[in-house]
This record gives C-alpha cells, structure tokens and sequence, in this order.
C-alpha cells in the first residue's frame, strides 16, 4: 500500500512547491501536472495518467484540492469513480480520507461548489475586463489606470525593429540597447516583419 501525492499547478509560471510544502509528510510517489490548464481533463493529462496506470487497490492518493482532479465537477466525479473503482482512497487536505459511500456524496457536493465558484471567478474576470475596456474608450486608462489591457508597450516596436534592421544587430544586441527582454524584441520583430509582408 503506497502513499502517492499528485500534484497540478495551471500555468507554467506556477508551482506545485505550494502543494507540496502544504501537504508535507512521506509519499512513496509523487506524480504531478505542472503548467497544465484546469481546462484539460483528468485523463489527458500526463502525470495524471502515468499515477492511473500505477495505482494499485489499498493505495492512498493525497491531493492539495478536490480541483486538482479534473476540468468541472462531471470530470472530478468521474476520476474520483474511477480512482474508487481502482480500491483506492483519496485524502484531500482539509477533508480527509475520502472512500466509497459517504465519501462519494461528499466528494460530488465539494465538487459541485468548486466548479461554482471557478464560474464565479470567470464571471469576475470577464466584468472586470469589460470595465477596464469601457474605461479605456472613456479615458484613455482602464478603471485600474492602466494604459492598457495587455503587458504594458516598453518600446515602439517599429522603432526596435527598424533598430536592428539598419544596424544589422542581433537579438542580444537589440536587447541591451534597448533594455529589453529576449522574448519582446523576438516578439517586436516577427509583428514587424507580419505587418510588413501582409
């Protein structure tokens, strides 16, 4: 009987190391999905599915968040079905050791409220978007007053482009000239290149 952690953190500029130092303790396998979307279904993800084919019945799977497991609460109840299936018993910080029965009602109620509120998050971003977009129309500066709604523009990016065009620089040149980071001026240049072949 083996104790296993899975872990999953959306975007590859998070980590699972939160995850990790909450739940603590010994596992004896650890199978994680960093920078993998929330969006993406339990079973298609890689870590996921290599912890699938491991588990064996009497196996202890120890999740930071019920959410962890799968895309909405459809998704969360079949892998936790499936896990179950399996003999496996899942221990989700905050709640427990969760098995058959009881645990599967519970399981489904937490699920259904995780996926509320993931709504209810979008929901937030989606106004707040739209408030920074009328606010950008009116005044030129989102409600939050910024003067876009995108990274913020460090540089012309004709300017940069037309740079290290005419002075047949490199990308690490035109880098430090212009104080700027590697993906910007990749970035400047290939819309400058677009806008100039179309």
């Amino acid at each position: 009987m083996s104790r296993i952690l899975y872990l999953r953190a959306s975007t590859a500029d998070q980590s699972v190391e939160a995850q990790r130092h909450a739940l603590g303790g010994h596992f004896d396998r650890e199978f994680s999905d960093e920078g993998v979307s929330g969006a993406t279904l339990a079973k298609d993800r890689p870590g996921f599915a290599a912890l699938l084919s491991y588990v064996r019945e009497g196996d202890t799977v120890c999740l930071y968040a019920l959410d962890r497991l799968g895309r909405d609460a459809l998704d969360v109840q079949a892998t936790v079905r499936q896990l179950m299936d399996k003999g496996v018993v899942l221990d989700v910080r905050g709640i427990g050791p969760v098995g058959r029965g009881a645990g599967e009602i519970v399981v489904a109620v937490l699920a259904q409220i995780a996926d509320l509120e993931r709504q209810r998050i979008k929901e937030r971003c989606d106004a707040g978007r739209e408030a920074a977009k009328d606010a950008l129309r009116a005044t030129g500066r989102t409600h939050r007053g910024k003067e876009s709604l995108g990274r913020p523009v460090k540089r012309d990016a004709q300017e940069v482009a037309a740079w290290r065009r005419e002075n047949r620089k490199s990308i690490a040149e035109t880098m430090k000239h212009f104080d700027l980071s590697k993906a910007t001026v990749t970035r400047y240049c290939a819309s400058v290149g677009r806008q100039e072949t179309t």
